[in-house]
């Protein structure tokens, strides 16, 4: 059962963990688990989009995962060109607009290709926004943040920069914070993925692996969110 609209959450984010662990529970070369994973992408996304959840950020490929074996780092980048080519048309229909976090410039030029242009045919769009962190580090994101306001060199800037203005030059700038972490997998661990951003952020955390991770589950979780009596650090009035 979905909760009502006013119990969404505005910002859902999804550590997609699990996949190498599915493969091999069945013997599967890892590339399959990945590939698995594609279909509860496009699952949630779809779910999210139907339900009403405004923004969906999906952590993708981390900065540490470069130091991943060759073949498979080659493979994951393959399928994300995969996944971005089959799945404009479903953005397009459902209007949603596609957008990348992390350091681009770090992926392989067919790639930083194909994501500019299937960012920019969705740019128009305003029904959800899904976007991938890719390539993506936390903490690099926040070093990179305060080189941007060091660059700029305005010592007044400097020394009134609070924390509404110092997300201005986070990746994330222009969206809320998550209201919502989910972590399948069962590790509990924020794995250097917004970190900023996430102070009051609600963990939902499941032993369910990603590519078992579909709509009956997804909608679990925003349940769970739903009971859940957010106070941001206030006392609750009795």
């Amino acid at each position: 059962m979905t909760p009502p609209t006013e119990k969404l959450p505005a910002h859902v984010a999804v550590i997609m963990d699990g996949n190498g662990r599915w493969a091999k529970l069945r013997n599967l070369p890892r590339i399959e688990g990945h590939m698995a994973g594609i279909e509860s992408v496009r699952e949630i996304v779809t779910s999210a989009r139907e339900i009403g959840v405004p923004f969906l950020t999906l952590y993708a490929f981390s900065r540490e995962n470069w130091s991943r074996p060759k073949d498979e780092v080659t493979a994951l980048l393959e399928l994300l060109n995969i996944y971005l080519e089959k799945e404009l048309p479903l953005m397009m229909e459902k209007n949603i607009r596609f957008n990348a976090l992390g350091e681009l410039t770090d992926l392989p030029k067919r790639n930083q290709n194909k994501l500019r242009s299937v960012m920019e045919k969705t740019g128009k769009n305003k029904g959800m926004v899904l976007s991938l962190a890719l390539s993506y580090s936390g903490r690099e994101e926040i070093l990179h943040a305060v080189r941007s306001i060091l660059k700029e060199g305005d010592q007044r800037k400097v020394g009134k920069i609070n924390e509404k203005s110092f997300s201005n030059y986070l990746h994330t700038r222009g969206m809320p914070d998550p209201d919502l972490l989910i972590r399948t997998s069962g590790e509990l661990r924020l794995s250097n993925f917004l970190l900023w951003q996430m102070a009051y952020t609600e963990i939902y955390v499941t032993e369910t692996l990603w590519p078992d991770f579909r709509r009956e589950a997804f909608n679990k979780a925003l349940e769970e969110f739903a009971r859940r009596d957010r106070r941001f650090g206030r006392l609750k009035e009795e």
